[in-house]
């Protein structure tokens, strides 16, 4: 047997090429394999889109089995190819897009039915398909109709109706008379209704528009209300002691009610009586000022201070005080 250094590079670097040929080629066709891929695919027929998209999930029984992979058209058909994991699909299976969010968002469900299984290769024909109703296209399609009809004739029309049966009997006249009054009060609020339903139209396509930003800001809430959820013990810890925390601060207060009372009492007439000397309190405190200023001169020369008394002696003792405290 020949070493590795013996062989001939050639066959070797082709073999090598196609080797990661091939495992390039998987990589990119790795949903389509048939162990590691994203399932089976099969395809089924419809009257219409009914806004499916691509990537929009593949459901048996509310449980996701897969995800849509194309939708194209095919001759008077839409022809929607899906890709199923992990699920059986009888040959009678049936299948629906319905609505996933209230903003219209899609998903193709399928109910799974017959004796053996579907074939890959046949889609599931329109009779065993349904689309759904779309009600933000029924808006869009009664304020277009509205638009279109010419309110004031169809008064006028009641109008006539009303007149041709005057000489009806009493039921029949009473219902014609109010249908000319509702006539009459639909075309008085003709530009009502046009702004009501135009504003309508808004409404609906931008909630269009946003569905993928409403559809998050709805994820987040449920995200927020799960976290809540599994905070509960923790909230419910965090409130039992502050219940039991008051209990402990009232038995407290409870026991030594004795001991402070006597303090806040005493507490209260200090304040009562500082409140009845406050103008006392703040006229000393005024006169007192000019002491503290003639005291902080007098100590103001270091280790000396400068001071004199004054009416120690009377002035009858002699010479030493004559004048007495009397300056000029």
């Amino acid at each position: 047997m020949k070493s590795f250094q013996k062989r001939n590079p050639v066959p070797i670097a082709l073999f090598g090429i196609a080797v990661l040929a091939l495992g390039f080629i998987a990589a990119l066709n790795s949903d389509d394999l048939p162990v590691i891929g994203g399932g089976t695919t099969y395809s089924a027929e419809f009257s219409e889109a009914s806004g499916l998209q691509k990537d929009n999930d593949v459901r048996i029984a509310g449980v996701k089995v897969g995800k849509v992979s194309d939708i194209e058209l095919d001759g008077a058909s839409v022809k929607v190819s899906f890709k199923v994991k992990d699920a059986w699909l009888g040959d009678r299976t049936a299948a629906a897009i319905k609505i996933k969010t209230l903003l219209g968002q899609k998903y193709l469900s399928l109910d799974p039915q017959g004796q053996g299984s579907l074939n890959p290769g046949t889609a599931i024909p329109r009779d065993r398909t349904m689309a759904p109703y779309d009600v933000l296209d029924a808006f869009r399609g009664l304020s277009q109709t509205v638009d279109n009809i010419d309110t004031k004739q169809l008064a006028q029309s009641f109008d006539t109706i009303s007149q041709t049966f005057a000489n009806t009997p009493q039921d029949v006249k009473g219902a014609l008379s109010g249908l000319s009054k509702l006539s009459d009060t639909i075309a008085s609020r003709d530009e009502q209704l046009s702004n009501l339903l135009a504003n309508t139209r808004e409404v609906s396509q931008t909630l269009v528009d946003r569905d993928a930003e409403v559809q998050k800001l709805l994820t987040d809430g449920n995200k927020l209300l799960d976290e809540l959820s599994k905070r509960e013990d923790a909230i419910t810890s965090l409130l039992n002691g502050s219940r039991e925390l008051a209990t402990q601060l009232q038995g407290l207060i409870d026991d030594n009610d004795k001991q402070l009372d006597p303090v806040l009492t005493s507490l209260d007439q200090l304040t009562s009586m500082l409140q009845r000397n406050q103008d006392s309190l703040a006229e000393g405190i005024k006169k007192f000022a000019p002491f503290i200023r003639v005291f902080t001169n007098t100590i103001g020369n270091g280790r000396w201070f400068d001071n004199y008394i004054c009416g120690l002696l009377l002035p009858s003792f002699g010479p030493i005080n004559e004048e007495g405290c009397y300056t000029k």
